[in-house]
Formats: structure tokens, C-alpha cells, sequence
């Protein structure tokens, strides 16, 4: 049997990778073609187009993976027992006196190997590109501005608006920060610069925004930072000697993808990320959150439920027709992503608790997949 399951594995190395291959290759074309300008003028300055792409579709290509990891793993099981059937090889094993669930084992198990690799791509590989997946071809041009959103800091009340936003250089155009009532008005109602630069923190300095060119800039020379209690909301170049004369600092956990309204940070956060944003005090996040969180953490086990749903498609008597499997394999991944979007909404809109969002399909499926494989697998 190890020489069946090494011709197995190859089967399905091989047809992954062209699985991946060609669709990643689709969605390559797709896009660029749809932002060829963008991509063409950003290119003329930055050693061509090919290495422009090579660069922005690099992150791109993992977390398209990543949303279709699942299917793909699903299709290419289906494939490769499906073509070892219409050989008549399965059953010249089965005659034998071999089981159909030691002939499909290493399928089984290497699929359930790529949907923990899609985990830690997921939760390890893609967070750190975060930066280079905030952004779209748009954003390229160094002239392009998203539109600003004001929100309030829910921690210490200071409004945040702005004409502009140029996300690739995480800077705010011509940005107002108003000042609550209290403490924080000492040198006037509002603070507003040239521009206004997203720093994260970095030893003493927490985070916030780096104003430059500011127009109260006579207002605050030589005068102390603003605080609320002990935590610094306005700093001073008096109180920070890396602050030039024109230029103060607003600690903030407001971020310029918040203000853009972007759900970037969203999608390709890891689960640790997600929950340290639940805990920053100036967003007020909602449930479509606390739903991702729960979601990401029962994403493995509906990868390989999915992977169990599908394989009886391939050991009935019927499935000898391609077509026919492949018929019943889209069919079963629309009603599986239906029910999936479907919680997720419900849980998004307080109709359901997050958890049981999240939950809700793993309960539905994994009873389904337990009595549809165990007979087939006898």
C-alpha cells in the first residue's frame, strides 16, 4: 500500500498545484487588467512593470489562497478519487480485501495538512504584510486621496477629520483634531496641519499622529504637553526633543484604515491582532469583530468538515461521472459558503451572539459529514 499512496500524493501535489497555479493566475489577470493604468504609471517609476506586479500581487496571492484554500483542497481531493475510480484501480484494491478508508487515507490526510498550512498562513504569514495589503492599485498614485470618515476617539474624545487620506503613506491631508471640553482646550478648541503622519509606538512615544506644518504652532511653543491623568494626549516639541518647532503629537488608537473606513485590518489581522483591537479603548469595534474572531478560530474545522462533506461525493457508485461530481461539488460549497455568510450576517447584526455565529455551521455539517462518510468508509 505505501507504493498506492505515494502515487496518490503525487496525484494530488500535482493537481493542487495546477489548481492553484491556475486560479491565482485568473485572479492575477483579472485584477490587473482592471487596474493596468495604475499599475503602468506606478511602474514607470519603480524598475517596471513586471517587478511592480511581481511586488503588489505577492502579498495578494496569499491571501487569495486564504479565501480559497478550502474549496481548492475540496476540489482536488475530489479529483484525484475520482480519477483513480474511473481507472478501475480503487476497485482492483477493494477486491483485494482492501477498505475504501485505507485507500483514501493519505488523501484525507494531506488535505487536512493544507488546510493547517491555510491556518498558519492565516494567522502568521499574512498579518505580517498587513501593510502592503491595506492599500489597492489606486492608492499607488502618490497623488490619490480616500476619503476621510471624522470619528471621535473613544478614549479621550478628540475628533479626528481630515480632506484626505493617502493610505500607502499612512498620512492624513490637511487634518483637524477638535479638542474635547476640559483639560485638553488649555491652547484653544482644535489643532490642524499640512499633513499628519500614523506612527505606531516606539519606545516612549505612544501611538497616534505626527503633525507637521501645524498652524497653532505660535501657540505652543514653549508650553507643557496636554494630558488626561498621567497619559499625554498632545505632546510638545517642550516636552520631546524629536519634535521640530512646527510639529506636535496626538496620541490616538484611531488609525488612517479606521478613518478610511477600510475593513482591511479586519480580514487580515491574526486572531491575537483582532482581540488586542477588541481592547483598544478609542475604537469602538462591533459585533462583526467579535464574530471574526470566533470565526477564525472555527475556520480549521469547517476547512476539513467541508473536506469530509465532499469526499462521499466520490465514493458512491454514481460518482464514476466527472461531470456529475463536479456538478455535486459546486452544489455542496454554495450551500456550505450560504449557510457560513448567513450566521456571520446574523451575528454581524445581533440576531445571533458571535459565538453562535461562528458555531452555528460546525454544528449544522459536522453531524451531516459524520453520517455520510462513516457508511462509505466501511
Amino acid at each position: 500500500m505505501l507504493t498506492i499512496d505515494r502515487y496518490l500524493l503525487r496525484q494530488f501535489l500535482w493537481l493542487f498545484c495546477i489548481f492553484v497555479c491556475s486560479f491565482t493566475g485568473l485572479y492575477i489577470i483579472a485584477d490587473s487588467v482592471n487596474n493596468f493604468e495604475e499599475l503602468s504609471s506606478f511602474a514607470e517609476e519603480n524598475g517596471g512593470l513586471l517587478r511592480v506586479i511581481l511586488v503588489y500581487y505577492g502579498a495578494r496571492s496569499l491571501a487569495f489562497f486564504d479565501q480559497v484554500s478550502a474549496i481548492l483542497v475540496l476540489i482536488t481531493a475530489l479529483f484525484t478519487i475520482a480519477a483513480f475510480r474511473r481507472h478501475n484501480e480503487m476497485t482492483a484494491l477493494m477486491a483485494a480485501g482492501i477498505r475504501k478508508a485505507r485507500i483514501v487515507r493519505p488523501v484525507i490526510m494531506v488535505g487536512i495538512a493544507f488546510c493547517l498550512f491555510a491556518t498558519i498562513n492565516r494567522e502568521f504569514i499574512i498579518p505580517s504584510m498587513i501593510d502592503k495589503l491595506s492599500y489597492n492599485a489606486q492608492d499607488l498614485s502618490a497623488d490619490h486621496q480616500r476619503k476621510v470618515t471624522p470619528r471621535y476617539d473613544n478614549e479621550t474624545r478628540v475628533f479626528i477629520m481630515a480632506e484626505g487620506a493617502i493610505l500607502r503613506e499612512k498620512r492624513l491631508v490637511r487634518p483637524t483634531f477638535h479638542m474635547p471640553i476640559g483639560p485638553l482646550q488649555r491652547y484653544g478648541t482644535q489643532f490642524s496641519a499640512a499633513t499628519a503622519s500614523h506612527l505606531p509606538a516606539d519606545g516612549q512615544r505612544p501611538t497616534g499622529f505626527l503633525l507637521d506644518g501645524v498652524a497653532e504652532a505660535d501657540d505652543l511653543r514653549g508650553k507643557p504637553s496636554l494630558t488626561i491623568g498621567d497619559k499625554p494626549v498632545v505632546i510638545t516639541p517642550r516636552d520631546a526633543a524629536w519634535l521640530e518647532h512646527d510639529q506636535c503629537f496626538v496620541a490616538t488608537g484611531v488609525d488612517i484604515e479606521r478613518l478610511t473606513g477600510g475593513t482591511h485590518w479586519r480580514q487580515y489581522a491574526s486572531v491575537f491582532q483582532l482581540i488586542g483591537g477588541l481592547r483598544n479603548a478609542s475604537n469602538d469595534y462591533g459585533s462583526d469583530v467579535r464574530v471574526e474572531i470566533h470565526s477564525r478560530i472555527v475556520r480549521p474545522l469547517l476547512d476539513v468538515t467541508l473536506l469530509f462533506l465532499g469526499i462521499p461525493l466520490v465514493l458512491t457508485r454514481e460518482s464514476r461521472n466527472m461531470l456529475l461530481a463536479v456538478g455535486n461539488c459546486v452544489v455542496l460549497v454554495a450551500l456550505f459558503l450560504v449557510v457560513v455568510m448567513a450566521t456571520e450576517y446574523l451575528g454581524s447584526h445581533l440576531s445571533l451572539s458571535p459565538a453562535l455565529a461562528a458555531w452555528c455551521p460546525l454544528m449544522i455539517f459536522v453531524p451531516i459529514s459524520a453520517m455520510t462518510v462513516q457508511p462509505l468508509l466501511e
